[in-house]
This record gives C-alpha cells, structure tokens and sequence, in this order.
C-alpha cells in the first residue's frame, strides 16, 4: 500500500508542474507522472479522458491560455486509502480556487480581462509512484456568472467566491492520528446512511441534526449556492431538492477517503433520480438523470462543520436535453460584458 505522505508528494510535484509548465513541457511532465493507462473525469463538457496527451491538450493547455498568470490556491489537502471495499488505493484530495486573468476565450466564453476564480476539487490515485486516475470536478457554471455568461436565472442560496475551512487549517501536509481519520469516515458513513437515501423516517431537520452541527455550513455550487445553519439549509436546499425528484437510486462512490478532521468521497455518478419539476426552476421530464458529485467534509468533534460540494450540473441537464453551456455561448442567455477587453499586461 502507498504511504500516504509519499502519495501527498507524487501529488504536489504534480500540481507544480501543472500550475507552471506550459505547452509541450506540461504534456511531458504530465506523461511522465501519470501512467499510460491514465483515466481523467471531467466536469461537463469533457467527461472521461484518457491519456496525458489528451488531457494536457483538451483541459490544461486551453485553460492556461484563457486564464493568464494561473496560480493555484489551496484550501484543502489530505490523503487516505479507499474505504470502499475492493479497492484499497490510496486517494490525494486537493481542493481550493485556480485563479488568473481571464485573457482568452474558453470553451466558447468571452474573456473579461479581470481576475477570475474556478473554484476546483480534485481526487488523484496514487499507485507504483505514478498518479494513474483524476477526477477533476470544477464550478464551471460561477466561472460563465463571472463572465456575464449565466447558466442559471436564480437559486436558492447565495453564491460567493468561496473560502476554505473556519480554521485555516485544511492543508494537512503532515502525518494525522489515524484514529480522527477514522472518526471522520465513520461520520460521513453514518450521514449518507441517512440522508443519502432519504428513507431515515424522521422530520428532515431532525435526520440533519444527528450527524450535523447546528451551525454547518453548506458550500454549494453556482445554481444552488451557499447556505448557513441546520435550518436554512433545510430551507434552501435539501427540503426543495428532495421534493422535485421521484426514484432517487442508492448512493454509490468511486472513492471515499478521509484523514484527520477532512474527508469525502465522489461518484461517477453518485446517485440517479428523475426529476418532477422546480429543481432550479425547471420543469420535470420524467427523465432519470445522473448525479456526479465530489463532497468534502470538515467534522467539528462529532459533528460535521462544512461541506463543500461540487455538482456537475451541466452534466445533469445536458442529460435531460437541456445544454447550457451551449445555449449560453450561442447567444441565447442573456449577457452583461460586451466585447472582450484590449489585453493588458
């Protein structure tokens, strides 16, 4: 088994030469930490990729060239072996903001030439030295609000350009006591257990309260947002969600890791369920659709504190015949920045 400190290693030399390589040195140093079986999921549009060349050419090239000066601020680091059974592969989980002038165009949105944020979470499979899985989920649809270039009309909570922990304390670089990694596993298992298949029988803000704080807080996506304590985010979000979706499937993860007070998991997908109307103001189409999620925790004693959330919600309504992406860069939504600005240094 990979040692975890070995793992957060191979990964951060990684995201060095991802946030300061560019052009063919990218595709080569990626190549040469990754395997030739290298297997990337993406956030909507790109989906599953496989190979450095592909990724370094599809994502990373394009990005760098649209967002000048990229710097990688993290929030959230740490490290730990798979709890889902048959598979013991040790996972590094980085999350925070990729951040750059938004300078060129990108997958059809028209660049501001102002500072601009894509807030990122990502999950890295480290085996024999090498990172041989990614998965990558982005908040693409807050990068096209920041551009003028909505997806969403409105959304329940409120959207910012959001923080890390209330501790400052994320970037777990150092050795943790296995036992508060296992405490924090055990908290997240015991929440999906309820509120990941909606059948626990108790009033919703009642199921929240027996695995979270009174205070959490709930960093959602752009088209949901943020939310603050146990019952607005009954309020904004669970209580709405739940009730627009029929036929939800059980939950299930690629990966599901945790070490010391973080932890989380994601899905490929998640779950399904079929929506009945007024998620997001849209009307149901009776249409099942997939649900691909990456959630991070922070657990506060024997509460979990926050959750930061990652929904590719582009994915879920391409699914339902709805694409946003390309609607809003045909010129269908609505716009604010006019013309791109002259470069600037």
């Amino acid at each position: 088994m990979t040692d975890l400190q070995y793992a957060k290693q191979i990964v951060r030399a990684l995201h060095e030469a991802l946030d300061t390589c560019r052009g063919i040195d990218l595709a080569r140093e990626l190549a040469a930490r990754t395997g030739p079986a290298y297997l990337w999921r993406g956030y909507h549009p790109f989906g599953e990729l496989h190979g450095a060349e592909t990724v370094a050419a599809r994502f990373w090239l394009p990005l760098h060239d649209a967002l000048r000066h990229m710097r990688r601020r993290e929030d959230i680091f740490f490290a730990g072996t798979n709890r889902l059974a048959g598979d013991d592969g040790v996972w590094v989980v980085s999350m925070g903001h990729l951040m750059g002038l938004f300078d060129a165009p990108w997958l059809g949105l028209r660049p501001t030439g102002k500072l601009t944020f894509l807030r990122y979470a990502s999950f890295d499979r480290v085996a024999d030295g090498i990172v041989t899985d990614t998965a990558m989920f982005f908040d693409l649809p807050h990068m096209m609000a920041q551009a003028g270039q909505p997806a969403f009309a409105a959304q329940t909570g409120a959207h910012l350009v959001q923080p890390g922990p209330a501790g400052h304390d994320g970037r777990l670089l150092d050795p943790q006591p296995p036992a508060e990694g296992d405490a924090t596993m055990d908290l997240i298992a015991r929440m999906i257990a309820d509120l990941g298949q909606w059948r626990s029988g108790l009033p919703l803000e009642d199921e929240l309260a027996r695995t979270w704080a009174p205070d959490m807080l709930w960093w959602g996506p752009e088209g949901i947002g943020a939310t603050y304590t146990i019952a607005r985010y009954a309020a904004q979000h669970a209580r709405p969600f739940r009730s627009s979706f029929a036929d939800r499937s059980s939950t299930s993860h690629v990966a599901r890791v945790a070490e010391g007070l973080f932890g989380g998991f994601f899905g490929w997908p998640n779950f399904t369920a079929r929506p009945t109307g007024g998620f997001m103001g849209m009307p149901g189409t009776g249409r099942s659709g997939e649900f691909r999620v990456i959630d991070i925790y922070r657990r506060n004693g024997d509460r979990l504190a926050e959750n930061w959330v990652f929904i590719d919600l582009l994915h879920f309504w391409a699914g339902q015949g709805v694409d946003l992406l390309a609607r809003v860069t045909d010129g269908a939504a609505p716009s604010v920045q006019g013309q791109a600005p002259a470069p600037m240094p």
